[in-house]
């Protein structure tokens, strides 16, 4: 993006007030600088009201100095909502962001990932499943997306990044602010490995209407919402409400009648979530939304040639012998799923799970129900 839309789109988004009029003089311009260079008969007839027009001729100027010198960074970024890169998820929440400050790769937010969230207090137990589970869908090749907050979210990210693993935090304050300050060095470690997405301004302060909404983002980001441990009135139900809403799966991890942080994931599960105890299963119900995805992430993100070198098992399953084996089973010529079960002498689920892995490392290949290498 040049840095002439950069400006214009920062002062549509510094305008303030509602977001429809804004997303739709953007969406009815061909970008932001035209939309700009409409004026203000322009901006009111898309719906802006004195005070947005105010603001879209005379941006704050400490506002606008701040989110200029924040943009000077080449890992940063400001993708909007008409933009190519912008994740196509997002398009489809609640009130869509009008555009979104990226710190990190854009092009995780693509990826398929499950959001992990829960208690910002929680037990050991349940910082040890947040774990156990980011860890599980690395092993998937699932990014991993949560909220930087204390407790839960902060688990999984750190245990995704442990793992190797791509992870996505969605912040309610600006992107160039910490919070909590305990999470400095944790959220400069997701910078530089992953991505970091906030709907706001460079320099705006945690405030308390900031993470309902960003709640709304963590849940339309992910293919499911894995809620680990959660009160009766934890944030973590508002993200597992908003998932539901936007069609995507809810999950939950049942646990001690008497630990009171178990209540509100026993109520999501008397509710309809899905119980589930092991990656496994949240895979097992991903599954077809996860092969729906496969073309489109593929092209978005790598496009083969005809030269490409021979596929090679990926070194995080060298080491895994019924990796190894299912390897060795699959071949150019497609193999139904009997087939492989038979020769590899595992469980069905043990199958599935691992071809869909090897699917989303672009290895494997499902052609009619049949799996082979990618060629």
């Amino acid at each position: 993006m040049t840095r002439h839309v950069d400006e214009a789109l920062l002062r549509l988004m510094m305008a303030g007030g509602a977001l429809a009029p804004r997303r739709a003089l953007l969406q009815g311009a061909e970008d932001a600088t035209t939309a700009i260079a409409l004026g203000v008969a322009g901006w009111r007839a898309h719906g802006c009201t004195p005070e947005q027009c105010a603001a879209l001729e005379r941006p704050d100027p400490k506002a606008w100095a701040s989110a200029l010198r924040w943009l000077q960074d080449d890992h940063h970024h400001l993708l909007a909502f008409t933009d190519a890169a912008f994740p196509p998820p997002l398009l489809d929440v609640p009130n869509p962001p009008l555009a979104l400050f990226v710190a990190g790769d854009p092009s995780l937010a693509w990826r398929p990932s499950v959001a992990l969230v829960g208690s910002r207090s929680p037990t050991p137990g349940g910082r040890a499943l947040a774990a156990r589970f980011a860890g599980g869908f690395v092993e998937a090749g699932l990014a991993v997306t949560s909220g930087l907050a204390a407790g839960i979210d902060a688990a999984a990210h750190q245990a995704t990044l442990d793992a190797g693993g791509c992870t996505v935090a969605v912040i309610g304050t600006g992107p160039d602010r910490v919070y909590p300050d305990s999470h400095a060095r944790l959220q400069a470690q997701v910078v530089a490995e992953g991505a970091l997405l906030s709907e706001y301004l460079p320099g705006t302060p945690a405030r308390p209407g900031h993470f309902p909404a960003r709640n709304r983002l963590v849940a339309g980001l992910a293919l499911a919402t894995v809620v680990v441990e959660a009160a009766q009135r934890s944030g973590a139900l508002i993200t597992a409400r908003l998932a539901a809403e936007a069609g995507r799966e809810v999950c939950a991890l049942p646990g001690s009648v008497l630990n009171p942080r178990a209540a509100g994931c026993h109520r999501l599960i008397r509710e309809g979530a899905a119980l589930v105890e092991r990656p496994e299963d949240v895979l097992e119900l991903l599954a077809p939304a996860l092969r729906h995805q496969l073309p489109t992430l593929q092209s978005r993100l790598a496009t083969p040639t005809e030269q490409a070198p021979p596929a090679l098992l990926p070194a995080r399953w060298a080491d895994d012998p019924d990796y190894q084996c299912l390897w060795r089973a699959l071949d150019h010529n497609p193999s139904g799923m009997d087939s492989l079960i038979t020769h590899c002498g595992l469980t069905a689920s043990q199958v599935s799970s691992m071809l869909l892995a090897m699917e989303l490392a672009g290895i494997v290949v499902c052609v009619h129900g049949r799996y082979c290498r990618t060629p």
